[in-house]
């Protein structure tokens, strides 16, 4: 496959997970965007001004990297601060606003992405990455948020094959993961094997000889390596000290350590799949 089909697939992925996510959110009354979400401090206003926001300078980093980097170097003193105000600079804008306006950055973002050289590199906050793995990076954040905003609306999604993205976007930030919190990264490898939404395909990454491993669903590993789960509101089977490790602080995006979540402030799968909210769209 050429890397042109590897950005046009990823792209279709990143449109389709927006487009689930903006099908719940166009439900909502206007007062159901100030519901909080598990993310402190974050309402589900907040969750979709950073995706819209972050959707714009995504776009700008591929389409001027030079205005890019003057904004990043000029303007960000603290990525988080600068993160967490966005929220705020969005407070006055209506949910129909809110909507709208994440609406035309997702798809100005992913016509960007497909006039975009499929060889160039994208400059971020951190390190500079190809485009297919920005695209990648744009999946991930894209259904993290949304599960937040399930979470706080009692939806539960059902999970689709676009969850490979999450996953692998998550083995690969394993030294990430420990970078983060200035911890050495290990040298153990760490194989993952991960049961597909179909529940028959199986998806893998690393040596299946190595000592350390995870396993489990795709879901509970997406859910841990984005934070919106702790290990044991899971059935992920952890097996080795790095492994066991790696799932206690598993950070698959950028930017300094993350909260995560409490043990126990989210029922297990099999309790959760039990008394889905069916009431909006995205429910099982």
């Amino acid at each position: 496959m050429s890397r042109t089909e590897v950005v046009a697939g990823l792209v279709a992925d990143l449109s389709a997970e927006a487009a689930a996510l903006q099908e719940i959110l166009a439900t909502l009354d206007d007062a159901d965007w100030d519901i909080d979400t598990a993310a402190v401090g974050w309402t589900i206003r907040d969750q979709i001004a950073h995706l819209a926001h972050f959707d714009s300078i995504t776009r700008l980093a591929i389409a001027d990297p030079v205005a890019f980097e003057s904004l990043r170097d000029d303007d960000v003193d603290d990525l988080q601060s600068y993160v967490d105000e966005v929220g705020a600079r969005y407070a006055d804008r209506t949910g129909t606003e809110m909507l709208q306006w994440w609406r035309s950055e997702s798809a100005e973002l992913t016509a960007a992405m497909l006039a975009a050289d499929p060889a160039q590199r994208v400059p971020w906050f951190g390190p500079a990455m190809s485009l297919p793995s920005k695209i990648t990076a744009r999946i991930m954040e894209t259904w993290a948020h949304g599960q937040d905003v399930a979470d706080a609306l009692g939806v539960v999604r059902e999970p689709t094959d676009r969850l490979q993205n999450v996953c692998r976007i998550g083995v690969l930030a394993l030294p990430n993961s420990f970078r983060t919190r200035g911890l050495d990264v290990p040298t153990v490898p760490v194989f993952v094997e991960l049961t597909a939404p179909d529940s028959r395909s199986v998806w893998q990454w690393g040596d299946p000889a190595a000592t350390d491993s995870v396993r489990g669903s795709a879901l509970d590993f997406c859910l841990v390596v984005t934070q919106r789960r702790h290990r044991d509101d899971t059935a992920l089977e952890i097996s080795g000290a790095v492994a066991d490790q790696w799932m206690t602080i598993a950070q698959a995006f950028a930017g300094p350590a993350g909260q995560g979540r409490d043990p126990g402030q989210f029922a297990p799968p099999a309790a959760d799949q039990g008394t889905p909210n069916n009431d909006r769209p995205g429910a099982l």
